[in-house]
């Protein structure tokens, strides 16, 4: 499943982002920024080691995991989390706890495009990208 999420990827759309921004608790002039922002994510693999890199005008962010193993990260909206990421069927969902807090991000592709749904209470943002 990871073979196939790998290579470069660029957003096309993306629904709910501010809601989902504010919820995190990102501030207004930084959410502004981000709605600018359409991210280039590229996902590879290293033997056992999948690295993600999302790059935007807004912010350039990189993490590199191995599945179901606990890893340290700062996200694009400053925040210090535990993060895990697992395997789920077709799924790659990634668990990010800080603060009490915690965030769901599932990566997939769906009819050839990567469709990444992050979601933080009850809020849900959805973007999609196509392969480059």
């Amino acid at each position: 499943m990871v073979d196939q999420l790998q290579g470069k990827w660029k957003s096309v759309s993306c629904e709910n982002f501010e809601k989902y921004m504010k919820e995190m608790g990102i501030g207004r002039a930084n959410r502004k920024l981000g709605r600018l922002a359409k991210p280039t994510v590229t996902i590879s693999t290293n033997g056992d080691v999948i690295t993600i890199k999302t790059k935007s005008i807004f912010k350039n962010n990189k993490i590199s995991f191995k599945l179901g193993e606990e890893f340290e990260e700062t996200t694009p909206g400053g925040h210090k989390t535990k993060s895990t990421v697992t395997l789920d069927n077709d799924t790659l969902v990634q668990v990010q706890d800080w603060n009490g807090k915690e965030t769901t991000i599932r990566r997939k592709l769906v009819d050839g495009k990567m469709v990444v749904e992050s979601a933080v209470n009850n809020i849900i943002c959805t973007r999609t990208y196509e392969r480059v």
